[in-house]
């Protein structure tokens, strides 16, 4: 039996595992939003599949996602990034990356971790949506403008409502699969 899918997955066995295996499932690990949200600001202008074909490039680049390393790079570490070609060598998404580790560290010291202050914004739990299908989701939403504004009042950069909406898709505060998606309803808490 052929399972339904999500369309934008396509037939990508990269894309298909990723979006049977972790797209919506609700995450509540620092360590997993931080690599999310790394991944999600270095998508920024380019396609997801291209960032999943380079996650592990970017995981040996980036320490893991150790945001504790990540917030200590100097430049030495900087002009070695800037130089691997197996990641997105953009200067300021290799230096907001830097700033974002830092902020993130501060946020969890003030709220006590990370998923703490960001799941508040949904009250801890994921937003059930009712997709019919593709042309019904939303690039943005009012609850990605605002988480939006919020990061970038504390320091955060490239995370403008357009990447935390992505981010929200992707941690499952917002479940966009559609309606006839066989995870639709396995990724409700």
């Amino acid at each position: 039996m052929i399972k339904s899918r999500c369309a934008w997955c396509g037939e990508d066995p990269l894309y298909v595992a990723y979006h049977d295996q972790e797209w919506g499932v609700p995450v509540f690990s620092d360590d997993k939003l931080f690599e999310f949200l790394v991944l999600e600001t270095f998508q920024a202008g380019l396609s997801w599949i291209t960032i999943l074909r380079k996650r592990e490039n970017f995981r040996k680049a980036f320490d893991d996602f150790d945001y504790q390393k990540i917030a200590t790079y100097g430049e030495d570490k900087y002009e070695t990034l800037l130089l691997d070609a197996g990641i997105v060598r953009n200067k300021l998404k290799i230096r907001a990356t830097i700033g974002n580790a830092q902020t993130f560290l501060k946020l969890q010291k003030e709220h006590g971790s990370f998923s703490n202050y960001f799941w508040k914004f949904s009250d801890g739990k994921p937003i059930q949506n009712q997709r019919v299908d593709l042309s019904n989701v939303p690039a943005t939403s009012n609850l990605s403008d605002i988480i939006s504004k919020e990061l970038k009042k504390q320091g955060f950069k490239f995370v403008g409502s357009t990447v935390i909406y992505a981010f929200m898709q992707a941690v499952g505060m917002v479940n966009d699969h559609v309606e006839d998606c066989f995870r639709n309803h396995q990724v409700l808490m």
